[in-house]
C-alpha cells in the first residue's frame, strides 16, 4: 500500500489524511492514513461516513479544485475533529482528529521516511502448500518475510516485494543468521528437517533469547514425539515451552492450507497486540 502511494505521488499531488488523535471507540488507531488523489484513493481510515466526509474535505484541498485552487502545497496541515455519534450516523461514539496535508512530488523523500516503518522480521521455513498460502496472507502485513527451503526450485518466480527467498542446505543452517526479533514458522517437507530447525531455534534462543515466537506446524502427537527427542538432545522443559505447536488460534479444525494460513496469521496478530 505504501509503495503504491509513493509511486502515485511521484507523478502527482495528493492529500495525505492521517488519524492524528482519537478518543473513545473509533474505527482505526492514531497513525492510520489514506491518500486522496483527484482520481484515486490509497489506504483507508476505517470506512463509513467518516471516510466519505474526509475524502470530500481532502478533495477540496487539492490544488485545482474549486475551493483549493488558491491553497499552497506548502500550507500548514489542516486539523479537523469528527465526532462519531448521531451527526455522522456511526455508532462507535468516539472522536477522531484527522490531519490533512497537501503533498507533492517534492515531498516524496520526507513522506517515504515518515510512512515506511521498520517491518517486523518473520522467517518461514517451508515452501509447500501451507507455506505458499501463508506468504499470500502475510505479505499484506508490515512484515519482512524470509522464506527458506532446502529445495531451491520450490519458490515461485515472482514474490511480493517484502518476501525474500533463501535456499539453505541444510535448511537449519539459516537459523543463526536470522534477524534478531524474527518470528519463526516451521513447516518443511519432512519431520526430520522440522526437528533440526526447531533444535537450531532452541539453541539460538538459549544463546541470544531473540526469537520471540517459534511456531511448528503439526499435531499434539507430533509435538509429543518432538519433545521426547529434543529432551534427549539436552533441552529443558522450560526451553521446550517456548515452542508453539500446534500453530494457529485454537478451535479451527479446517485443514485447508488457506484456513491454516488465516489461523496462523490471526495468532501472530493476537500475540503482537498483547506484547
Amino acid at each position: 500500500m505504501t509503495s503504491h502511494f509513493l509511486s502515485r505521488l511521484a507523478v502527482g499531488k495528493a492529500v495525505l489524511v492521517t488519524v492524528h488523535a482519537t478518543r473513545g471507540s473509533v474505527p482505526r488507531e492514531a497513525g492510520t492514513w489514506m491518500a486522496v488523489f483527484a482520481d484515486a484513493l490509497v489506504g483507508t481510515i476505517g470506512g463509513g461516513r467518516l471516510e466519505l466526509d474526509a475524502i470530500a474535505h481532502a478533495r477540496k484541498l487539492l490544488p485545482g479544485e474549486p475551493q483549493g485552487a488558491n491553497r499552497s502545497p506548502a500550507s500548514a496541515p489542516d486539523l479537523q475533529v469528527y465526532r462519531l455519534g448521531p451527526s455522522l450516523g456511526q455508532c462507535c461514539g468516539g472522536e477522531v482528529q484527522l490531519q490533512f496535508e497537501t503533498v507533492t512530488p517534492a515531498d516524496l523523500p520526507a513522506v517515504r521516511t515518515r510512512l515506511q516503518a521498520v517491518p517486523t522480521p518473520l522467517a518461514l521455513f517451508g515452501g509447500g502448500h501451507v507455506g505458499h498460502a501463508l506468504v499470500h496472507v502475510l505479505c499484506t502485513l508490515p512484515l519482512r518475510i524470509q522464506w527458506i527451503d532446502s529445495r531451491d526450485e520450490i519458490f515461485p518466480q515472482a514474490v511480493p516485494e517484502n518476501v525474500y527467498c533463501e535456499h539453505s542446505e541444510p535448511v537449519q543452517a539459516a537459523v543463526p543468521s536470522l534477524a534478531g526479533g524474527s518470528r519463526v514458522l516451521i513447516m518443511s517437507f519432512s519431520h526430520a528437517e522440522d526437528l533440526d530447525i526447531v533444535a537450531a531455534c532452541l539453541l539460538r534462543q538459549r544463546e541470544h533469547g531473540d526469537l520471540p515466537y517459534v511456531g511448528l506446524i503439526g499435531s499434539k502427537t507430533k509435538w509429543a514425539s518432538f519433545r521426547s527427542r529434543l529432551c534427549a538432545r539436552g533441552f529443558t522443559p522450560a526451553e521446550l515451552d517456548h515452542i508453539t505447536c500446534p500453530i494457529g488460534i485454537p478451535g479451527i479444525a479446517d485443514k485447508r492450507p488457506e484456513a491454516i494460513a488465516i489461523a496462523v496469521a490471526a495468532q501472530l496478530l493476537l500475540l503482537e497486540s498483547t506484547r
